[in-house]
């Protein structure tokens, strides 16, 4: 029996070891979103409301979305601050190519299945006041600012 258990034992701690390296290491990107979605939903009822205010730049090309969000990074993000709805407003003016863009790209409230996929998932997992990154929907590229949450 020793010798069954020595093998037992080293198999053991090898798969505790990959077990250990590989999820955390294949699955920080997705794992770590989804953790901070999960601690989020308990801190800022993230995931949990039924209905979300918000306002979003839509450029169709990346490119140009990227320049927008980069107006905001200079100006608000990269100094940790948040970026105030009516500076949000002046870069959708600028740069957006959807509609709500001549509104500032202000959206108003909308409830859970209104909105596309990847663009629903961002929209519901932005805290409040926050802008998300740019992300792609099957509408173009976009990044969101959250103003509020309700039931």
């Amino acid at each position: 029996m020793g010798k069954d258990s020595k093998p037992k034992e080293s198999k053991s701690k090898d798969a505790k070891g990959k077990g250990k390296a590989g999820p955390s290491g294949g699955d920080d990107a997705g794992g770590g979103k989804g953790g901070k979605g999960k601690g989020g939903k308990s801190a800022d009822g993230l995931g949990t409301c039924t209905y979300v205010k918000a306002r979003h730049v839509l450029c169709e090309k990346q490119g140009k979305i990227n320049e927008a969000y980069k107006k905001l990074q200079d100006g608000w993000l990269d100094n940790g601050d948040k970026v105030p709805p009516a500076e949000f407003a002046k870069v959708a003016q600028e740069f957006s190519e959807c509609p709500s863009g001549k509104k500032g790209g202000d959206l108003g409230w909308f409830p859970r299945g209104k909105m596309a996929g990847p663009f629903q998932e961002v929209a519901f997992n932005t805290p409040v006041g926050t802008v998300s990154a740019p992300f792609k929907s099957t509408h173009g590229y976009h990044f969101i600012l959250c103003e509020g949450r309700k039931n």
